[in-house]
């Protein structure tokens, strides 16, 4: 693979210059595996960028069209499997028909001959996902794409790994990761990186915390912890709190604020509504306290609180995921869910990988390339991990909207 980012370019059939990627990426595909109700099992699964429940995004109901093929598409010769829960329960899935048709429209794009896809409904279950990733394997698939949800990826993942095949999954849940199967979603870590990073670099030395007691919380406690260590700033201050009562939480930082100068809070949208007056009453929304959060704040219940005006989270850059949902409506009449450019850009990178490595497509080399892939929501790379590293804006709130302060790196230094 060459240094530079492979992107697909959105005209049929051809590579830009760069070899690049670019197709769709998007969205935050739960965090520590979206529930097949399309809910969150634990606020670890978020499936939009910022966090947000899985179907999140459709005012209209989620369009599809029959495939020519029967559950095939294209007409290439890399045989690839595409894992979906295209039915929950019995019944339609939401999630799955906007993934699907997201990578139809995948292929539509960057050519249709490069790779042949076979589209398996995993039923949303376990059991589903496993059998799904055995016929794929013997229709001959050399690549899993999908599942969506934590437990339907770790059953398919050891059916893949078992015949030394890859797989690119939508879980955010890091714990199904491992060599070979890689995570396309956006992962908590990413994000609290980025703006601990950010904040460190522009002043920041004296950090505190505020953490749900909740699968979210401790995975971004875990990652704040870790990451403020490397940086060499200060940690003046963990508090956690249950559900509803962050009050005592709050009133023990603020004991301390007047050696804080950010303060970190990895919660949700919702909950942030009665834990920001908290703050304005407890003194931590003083000017002298950077209040820093991740992308779950990307919510017009946040932007609007006047405690958290001047706020910072990380976040992806929206503006691709605009252009691709406006595409997708006028293709299916519908809105796509957040994460249907997940699929998008999953299916997008197989055929490129196809088209450019014709030997051997799917290869770690190949699909850990450190100069990673462009997508619509910006560049991002796999590790040897099966984890994964995006681009990611840091943005202000401010005047109940954001403002972007720091806009996402267009390429990524060299792994050290």
């Amino acid at each position: 693979m060459s240094g530079r980012e492979l992107s697909v370019s959105g005209r049929s059939g051809s590579l830009s210059p760069v070899l690049a990627l670019c197709a769709a990426l998007a969205a935050l595909a739960g965090l520590a595996g979206c529930s097949p109700s399309g809910g969150e099992r634990a606020p670890l699964v978020a499936a939009s960028p910022g966090g947000g429940t899985v179907a999140a995004v459709p005012t209209t109901p989620v369009q599809s069209e029959p495939l020519p093929g029967g559950n095939h598409m294209g007409t290439g010769p890399v045989q690839v499997g595409l894992i979906l829960p295209l039915t929950a329960n019995g019944a339609p899935s939401v999630v799955g028909v906007s993934l699907r048709n997201a990578a139809q429209m995948a292929l539509q794009d960057v050519g249709q001959n490069d790779i042949t896809l076979t589209v398996e409904d995993d039923q949303s279950t376990p059991q589903g996902a496993g059998a799904a990733a055995q016929a794929a394997l013997t229709a001959g698939a050399k690549l899993i794409i999908g599942p969506l949800f934590a437990p339907s990826v770790s059953a398919a993942g050891q059916a893949a790994r078992a015949a030394n095949v890859p797989m690119i999954a939508f879980s955010t849940d890091a714990s199904t990761a491992s060599p070979g199967v890689y995570l396309l979603s956006f992962l908590i870590e990413n994000y609290v990186d980025r703006v601990v990073d950010y904040a460190a670099a522009h002043g920041k030395r004296s950090f505190a915390a505020l953490i749900p007691n909740s699968d979210y919380g401790r995975v971004a406690e875990a990652e704040f912890m870790q990451e403020t260590a490397r940086l060499g700033v200060r940690v003046q201050g963990v508090e956690h709190y249950d559900p509803g009562q962050a009050d005592v939480a709050v009133r023990r930082l603020a004991s301390s604020a007047a050696q804080i100068d950010a303060l970190f809070i990895p919660e949700q949208a919702q909950a942030m509504t009665a834990i920001a007056p908290l703050l304005a009453t407890n003194g931590l929304a003083s000017p002298h306290i950077k209040i820093l959060g991740t992308g779950l704040w990307d919510d017009a219940r946040v932007l609007g609180l006047p405690a958290l005006q001047g706020a910072w989270f990380a976040a992806p850059d929206n503006s691709g995921f605009t252009r691709f949902a406006a595409k997708y409506r006028s293709r299916f009449g519908s809105d796509p869910t957040r994460i249907a450019t997940l699929a998008r850009d999953a299916v997008a990178l197989a055929a490129a990988l196809a088209r450019t490595h014709p030997n051997d497509p799917y290869s770690e080399r190949n699909l850990t390339s450190p100069a990673g892939f462009r997508g619509i929501d910006g560049v991002f790379r796999f590790r040897r991990n099966g984890l994964n590293q995006r681009a990611l804006a840091v943005v202000k709130i401010e005047h109940g909207a954001t403002t972007t302060i720091s806009p996402a790196p267009r390429s990524f230094a060299p792994k050290a």
